[in-house]
């Protein structure tokens, strides 16, 4: 493994994502272990009273609070490609973010970040005209949000011309492809549920920038954030064991408004 002296990185967690009747269980726990949280915004999945419990758990732990937009897809969970016209992405974008602000200030928390969700962070990867329309949505909004996206993608690319801090991601709990974009969730093996996998594939990332693809190969990757999904099985389990692995190996566990 390469050196982790003065190594930071922040880890955060997909949080918030139920509704109504559909209640994954208490996000809180995960808390404990991650630095940032990515908060549904209620176009996938939270409500109003969904969104206020998580912001407010995350704030009491000290872990920033960032927002999880994503396509008008309930019923899908968001992880359905749509065509949409850019306006409409962009009002349906900042209508998200907006919405979460609000809550946001009323449990006396402030927005440091946004992360889109599902097919919508897929595609504004690989997509440099939808990553744009992102990009100019969460600038039109706030340019002080910092705007997360798949390590090496378009998003990235584009958040810098659209005036924006930008920080790269990878995955703790997801395959990656030869090409640096993650495995279909349909595909065997494509979510990572063992502590140990994930600790293997965190400590990989942020020491070695690099990650053992799924048909064995490996690849460059840089990083300033790893996220762990709450609704992979276990995945508290997986938390515990990478943030305890990473501190262990001597790096650094941060925010990421503290990363700038």
């Amino acid at each position: 493994m390469g050196t982790s002296v003065g190594v930071r990185i922040d880890l955060n967690a997909d949080v918030g994502e139920a509704y109504g009747a559909r209640i994954e269980g208490d996000d809180e726990p995960i808390f404990a272990y991650v630095t940032s949280a990515n908060v549904a915004c209620g176009f996938h999945a939270g409500d109003p009273e969904i969104m206020a419990a998580t912001v407010k758990a995350a704030a009491s732990h000290g872990v920033a609070v960032g927002a999880h937009p994503s396509y008008p897809d309930r019923e899908r969970f968001g992880r359905v490609s749509m065509s949409m016209s850019p306006e409409a992405l962009r009002d349906c974008i900042v209508y998200q973010l907006g919405a979460l602000d609000a809550v946001a200030r009323l449990m006396e928390a402030t927005l440091t970040h946004v992360k889109p969700h599902g097919a919508l962070y897929n595609d504004a990867a690989k997509d440099a005209g939808l990553a744009q329309t992102v990009a100019q949505a969460v600038a039109a909004y706030d340019r002080r949000l910092i705007l997360v996206g798949l390590a090496g993608s378009a998003l990235l690319q584009l958040a810098g011309a659209a005036g924006l801090r930008s920080a790269a991601e990878a995955f703790c709990d997801r395959r990656y492809q030869d090409d640096g974009s993650l495995c279909p969730r349909s595909a065997s093996g494509a979510v990572i549920q063992s502590a140990d996998e994930a600790v293997r594939q965190a400590l990989c990332i942020v020491l070695e920038r690099s990650v053992i693809t799924a048909r064995g190969k490996r690849i460059g990757i840089d990083a300033q954030t790893l996220c762990i999904h709450a609704d992979t099985p276990n995945a508290l389990a997986l938390a515990s064991a990478v943030a305890d692995a990473l501190t262990k190996a001597g790096v650094r566990l941060t925010t990421l408004g503290q990363l700038f």
